[in-house]
């Protein structure tokens, strides 16, 4: 399903590559592309492997053994039967045997491997979710870098208009004999660093969505344009769903697995068996020649070898079920650590942006009143080009603001997922 719905928004991005470029969009497309995807079907098809192996331990076995040997001794009889040629059992004996073995009851051997091998598959999968979830927070800050970097030209090109109609005005000023050439200048001094300033930001931008585009592995034009995602409402309770906590539920499944395997290792085992041989002596012990035999019959083997670890055994899970216990909780109290700080960001950036478009409002009338008093010729176009500077910064201020809460944001729905 979840592969599903990747497929869906990948497709989606495809279409959308010539249109506004959605943050969902790039991590679906991100995730198809990273090369460690592409272990989730090899740890599917191992598993697949390692299972049709484990059933076959229930499929007839067959083997052939074979012995030739020489001994010091044989057996013979201390006296001697009338009519009966026995002069002993050989010292030089011969045997081959074929035998095949039918398992009847094994103790769970094979169910309890094959169900340690979908649990360690599915150990594998949940780490490599870990990894390839590591990948949404390099395309979130690539993706709302872009976004800082289009506000900061918007802003750029805002202030380039100012600054083209405060130069017509000061060169009407000049015109007029209440201006000079260095306020002229001084002008032009600030349109110069301004487009600067748009060719480093325009740099910034395609190197971003070279980058952007490696991750997706699409051809991303340069002046592609990306959706900004809407602000979501803020929520009550925060809950934490990493994959890092779905990974150590499938440790200690494992460990479930495990801990159950080790019962398999003090119960009998249960079989049936056909033995065909050809040898000297053959089952008739009495006749010094070669000759061809079967057996047939069930055979129980019971190991209790298994018992003097057991003990020590289940104590190792048991330290390995804590292990795993204590990495849980170090990965919550940081990520809650992480939360703490992630939320005060937030609440600091939301009470900025209340104060920023006050800030703008008075910044604007107090440059308005520089622009008349240059008129007026009672104030210098350099002071006026500084109060003109502040109101710019203060509107990238507050874009970037913008930015930055949604930066906040989606850095805090990475953290609870």
């Amino acid at each position: 399903m979840i592969r599903t719905c990747l497929l869906m928004l990948f497709c989606g991005f495809c279409l959308s590559t010539f249109g506004q470029v959605t943050l969902d969009e790039c991590r679906a497309a991100a995730q198809q592309n990273y090369p460690l995807a592409r272990q989730y079907d090899l740890i599917r098809l191992s598993e697949q492997y390692t299972l049709s192996n484990a059933t076959r331990g229930n499929l007839p076995q067959f083997s052939i053994s074979g012995k030739a040997s020489y001994q010091s001794d044989a057996t013979t009889l201390p006296f001697s039967i009338p009519e009966v040629d026995f002069h002993g059992l050989p010292k030089d004996q011969y045997q081959i045997v074929a035998e095949v073995r039918q398992n009847i009851w094994d103790g769970g051997e094979i169910r309890n491997r094959k169900r340690q091998v979908e649990a360690e598959s599915d150990e594998a999968a949940r780490q490599l979710d870990v990894s390839m979830y590591a990948l949404n927070e390099q395309v979130n800050r690539i993706f709302f870098g872009i976004l800082l970097i289009d506000e900061q030209l918007k802003q750029n090109a805002l202030f380039h208009e100012e600054l083209e109609r405060n130069l017509q005005n000061v060169s009407a000023y000049r015109d007029n004999g209440t201006a000079n050439d260095a306020d002229v200048d001084a002008v032009n001094v600030e349109i110069l660093n301004n487009k600067q300033q748009r060719i480093t930001l325009e740099t910034n931008r395609r190197s971003y969505v070279r980058m952007l585009a490696l991750l997706t592995g699409k051809e991303l034009s340069p002046d592609i344009l990306l959706e900004r995602p809407v602000l979501p409402a803020e929520e009550s309770a925060l809950v934490i769903r990493r994959p890092e906590l779905s990974l150590y539920d499938a440790q200690e499944h494992t460990l479930d697995i495990r801990r159950q395997h080790l019962r398999t290792g003090y119960l009998p085992r249960l079989s049936l068996f056909a033995q065909g041989g050809y040898g000297n002596p053959g089952l008739n012990m009495l006749k010094d020649k070669f000759e061809a035999y079967y057996i047939v019959g069930a055979r129980m083997n019971w190991n209790f070898g298994s018992l003097y670890t057991l003990k020590n055994d289940r104590r190792k899970l048991d330290t390995e079920q804590l292990q795993i216990a204590s990495k849980r909780d170090v990965f919550l109290l940081n990520t809650h650590l992480q939360l703490a700080e992630q939320e005060g960001a937030i609440h600091a950036l939301r009470q900025q942006m209340e104060k920023d478009d006050e800030i703008i409002r008075l910044r604007s009338n107090i440059r308005r009143s520089a622009e008349a008093k240059v008129a007026n010729g009672t104030l210098t176009v350099t002071e006026m080009l500084r109060e003109l500077t502040a109101e710019n910064l203060a509107r990238q201020t507050k874009a970037q603001h913008e930015i930055q809460l949604l930066m906040e944001i989606y850095e805090q729905k990475h953290l609870t997922n």
